[in-house]
């Protein structure tokens, strides 16, 4: 497991590292030591998974506020997807920046999101499924997100959605409804 800085403080891209014979492959996505000596969340609330049967879905951008923030791990499984973390910790560096990589089944990725992040991505194959390690416990009530096309944060996605959820569609602009 190789764990790097991203440009946003507190986030990383995980490279995971498959052993590969005969038979397949297998990949061990979460190890509590390599997470705790790089100071990451290891106690795991509860996993998931997101299913998109349509290339071009977009979801996001979407974070949960406090006292929950959720740091999140997730992973692409199957498929591939552009990934993006927001970072909207308004004492932090890297406060209104963005940072996204392509996560896909082949190149054993995963995105490391600390608490106080937005996430979304784009599929961009058919049939992706995206899998979630979430280490604070879920709230429906403190659920919340902007906008994935915010002039303000400026995401340059790969390409234009076919597909957006209606809820993601009425997000507010960041600045209009945020409170983390």
């Amino acid at each position: 497991m190789d764990i790097r800085k991203t440009p946003l403080k507190g986030c990383f891209i995980i490279t995971l590292a498959p052993h590969i014979d005969p038979r397949g492959s297998f990949v061990r996505s979460f190890e509590k030591d390599a997470f705790l000596a790089t100071g990451l969340s290891t106690e795991v609330d509860h996993t998931a998974e997101a299913s998109n049967p349509n290339r071009l879905t977009l979801r996001g951008m979407h974070y949960q506020k406090s006292p929950f923030p959720d740091p999140k791990l997730v992973r692409c499984s199957q498929g591939a997807a552009f990934d993006v973390a927001v970072d909207l910790r308004r004492d932090s560096e890297t406060y209104g920046q963005w940072f996204g990589d392509v996560l896909a089944e082949d190149n054993h990725k995963a995105l490391y999101l600390p608490g106080g992040f937005a996430h979304g991505y784009l599929t961009l194959s058919d049939h992706t499924t995206l899998s979630y390690h979430l280490f604070s416990p879920y709230r429906s009530e403190l659920q919340s997100g902007f906008r994935y096309d915010d002039p303000t944060i400026g995401i340059k996605w790969p390409s234009p959605p076919s597909l957006v959820g209606e809820r993601d569609l009425v997000l507010p602009l960041l600045e209009s409804g945020f409170r983390l």
